[in-house]
């Protein structure tokens, strides 16, 4: 939609109306899925536990996204991998001998003591970046090499598990994520111009927003951390950085994905 009498304020005005829609459209499996984790009882729906609503809206609103043609099937693919990512970290960080954070509630749909909606929470993260990429219609420039990238996001994923037993190793692999990335910007197009943005910043802003939801999670009681059991508290300012260096790895797959999917597309 070119806007060439628009200039100034204006311009910047209604790009950054464009911006924030085309972000709440991005956000769409993610809201309607917070949605649903405000909406429904610590009790539960009579006959259904509070975790398998929350599986039964999460799967619904994915069957609706993709029959309404809001997501491709291979869209839901990569979600799909995204899901069994997240899922396979929090089985891990809710086992007995960790015990990071817990599921207080019971539910009929947990497997080995994960609600299977939690997945879903990483299969969001997915989702928008996903939607983000179509909408905004995103480019990438000095991207370093891809399987430099791998490397790192391989990196952060595994320190997750071995911070554990072996030590903390996250800002070291902060500190060379960001010299990989330190050149990369993200080309996007609110309305009818390109728009530059540094990708590290990016990173940043999107495990900013995700502190923030987790903060309303817990406060939900959707999940807890050990230090909330008695009553609620703020989740530590820290995770920030983790869930950064989650954004990292996820736009790493999405990247990916997409290089394969082009080195491997046969031309018309």
């Amino acid at each position: 939609m070119p806007m060439p009498r628009l200039m100034g304020a204006c311009r910047f005005a209604v790009e950054f109306l464009y911006f924030g829609f085309k972000n709440a459209r991005a956000c769409l499996f993610v809201s309607l899925f917070f949605a649903a984790v405000f909406l429904v009882p610590r009790a539960g729906l009579p006959g259904l536990a509070r975790y398998d609503v929350l599986l039964v809206v999460a799967l619904a609103i994915q069957a609706w996204m993709v029959w309404s043609g809001l997501e491709t099937v291979d869209e839901v693919k990569a979600i799909t991998l995204f899901h069994v990512v997240g899922f396979a970290l929090e089985v891990f960080k809710t086992s007995s001998g960790i015990q990071s954070w817990s599921y207080p509630d019971a539910a009929y749909t947990k497997l080995l003591g994960v609600p299977l909606f939690a997945g879903f929470m990483y299969a969001a993260v997915g989702s928008y970046m996903i939607q983000a990429w179509r909408l905004f219609g995103l480019r990438v420039v000095h991207h370093p090499p891809y399987w430099m990238s791998a490397a790192i996001a391989l990196l952060i994923y595994a320190n997750f598990f071995t911070h554990h037993y072996i030590g903390d190793y996250r800002w070291y692999i902060a500190a060379c994520a960001l010299g990989l990335y330190a050149r990369c910007t993200v080309i996007y197009t609110p309305v009818d111009v390109e728009r530059r943005m540094p990708l590290l910043l990016a990173f940043v802003l999107i495990g900013f927003f995700i502190w923030l939801a987790e903060n309303i999670s817990t406060f939900f009681g959707v999940w807890r951390y050990p230090n909330q059991l008695g009553a609620w508290s703020m989740v530590h300012v820290g995770k920030w950085s983790s869930w950064s260096l989650l954004v990292i790895m996820t736009f790493t797959m999405i990247a990916n994905l997409k290089h394969i999917k082009a080195q491997i597309q046969v031309p018309d």
